[in-house]
């Protein structure tokens, strides 16, 4: 949309209230987990009991912090974190043993631009690969865009072929590469970019609603339809050069 002399500016946006900060006091649930406010005293020791099935190490590689070698130590890294705006930390309960099994949060939340990322995902062997990972990110995502809020960001180490093919799973939109953004655990990290966008989420919410459906799991627990395959469309890049050109396999 041109202003008026003639140069394009964007569309006008018309006057809205900027969206409210997440409320950590607010369990978001679903019909295999719940998420709520992570706490030390009520989560640490689950959480270390099932981050420590993940015998590979593989779980830290590309994480700030990590691994843990007890309890101990990990009860005091969460208590540092816990209760903080923002970030601002969930833990992921399996709704069948009712125990803690992973890790998110919201970040780098900017109600004034009505951006809000998720990140810090640690998901335990118990919820690796499992509807329940998927659930706990439908239920943040579902939780931002209801609070308001127009872009859903995921950004990751451009090295992390997982994570990027988790992203692109769950519908986000590659954006591009942020090179030399930072260091971590003494190693350099160029960082990829996602999102997802507020007039995209009722395509996704369908899509993720769909994968969710019991009827889409047979006896066994196979899916039927790929989550991949209903949210293809919303994808903005091509996945397959997008993968091989981030995480170097080509």
């Amino acid at each position: 949309m041109p202003d008026a002399n003639g140069d394009p500016i964007g569309v006008e946006m018309k006057h809205q209230a900027s969206p409210g900060l997440p409320d950590g006091t607010v369990v978001l649930t679903g019909k295999r987990c719940r998420l709520e406010q992570l706490n030390a005293n009520s989560h640490a020791a689950d959480l270390f009991d099932a981050f420590s099935l993940d015998v590979s190490g593989l779980l830290w590689t590309y994480m700030p912090h990590g691994p843990f070698e007890s309890m101990d130590e990990y009860h005091v890294w969460v208590k540092q974190v816990q209760g903080q705006q923002d970030p601002m930390f969930y833990a992921i309960i399996d709704g069948q043993t009712n125990k803690a099994v992973g890790v998110a949060s919201y970040l780098r939340i900017d109600p004034r631009a009505s951006s809000i990322e998720v990140g810090w995902l640690t998901f335990s062997p118990l919820m690796q690969q499992k509807p329940i990972s998927t659930e706990a990110m439908y239920l943040m995502m579902k939780n931002a865009f209801e609070l308001g809020y127009r872009r859903y960001e995921w950004k990751c180490n451009a090295l992390n072929a997982p994570s990027i093919r988790a992203a692109a799973r769950l519908g986000m939109s590659f954006e591009g590469v942020f090179r030399q953004a930072t260091t971590v655990k003494s190693h350099n990290r160029d960082t990829a970019w996602f999102s997802i966008l507020d007039t995209e989420w009722p395509s996704a919410k369908a899509a993720f609603e769909t994968w969710l459906a019991p009827d889409n799991f047979d006896e066994a627990g196979n899916q039927g339809l790929r989550l991949s395959y209903l949210t293809s469309d919303l994808l903005q890049d091509s996945w397959p050069q997008v993968t091989v050109r981030l995480s170097g396999q080509d």
